[in-house]
């Protein structure tokens, strides 16, 4: 049976992916039961798009590969915390869970700057769980942004 660490293992293996592409180094998946469904990592660069955030790459392929763009009892594994975008796009995809790794001082939406999951004004809160790996996830991006200076 795969735990939240080992999700949390594959995500980091994603945002190596991003780093590789060049991106900022953020990995995601989307898990329902034991099933990956949905992958991705950062590619807003790459793809000319400022929605290519690694959670909205997974939730699109999550939906895709479900045929349903709500994905109820589902939990997104990400290495850093998610934006107030991302949020509102789990929050609209009915995701139940939310793992990250890194928190986000600057712009997290599930603790670090605002707490948008537990707005009830919202629709139903989503749980959330930050911290895991947290020390392996930050180290990513640290390593990237010293490389780019």
């Amino acid at each position: 049976m795969n735990t939240d660490v080992d999700f949390m293992l594959r995500a980091i293996g994603l945002a190596r992916q991003a780093k590789l592409a060049g991106e900022v180094p953020v990995g995601a998946l989307i898990v329902s039961g034991e099933l990956v469904i949905g992958e991705g990592w950062n590619n807003p660069v790459g793809t000319h798009d400022p929605t290519g955030h690694a959670e909205i790459v997974a939730l699109r392929a999550a939906a895709q590969q479900q045929r349903n763009y709500r994905l109820h009892a589902a939990t997104l594994y990400v290495t850093l915390e998610p934006c107030a975008m991302c949020v509102g796009a789990l929050l609209s995809a009915r995701i139940a869970r939310v793992v990250f790794g890194a928190w986000d001082p600057k712009a997290g939406a599930c603790g670090s700057v605002i707490d948008l999951p537990r707005e009830a004004r919202l629709g139903p809160p989503i749980d959330v769980f930050g911290g895991v790996l947290s020390d392996e996830c930050a180290e990513l991006l640290r390593e990237f942004f010293l490389s780019r200076r």
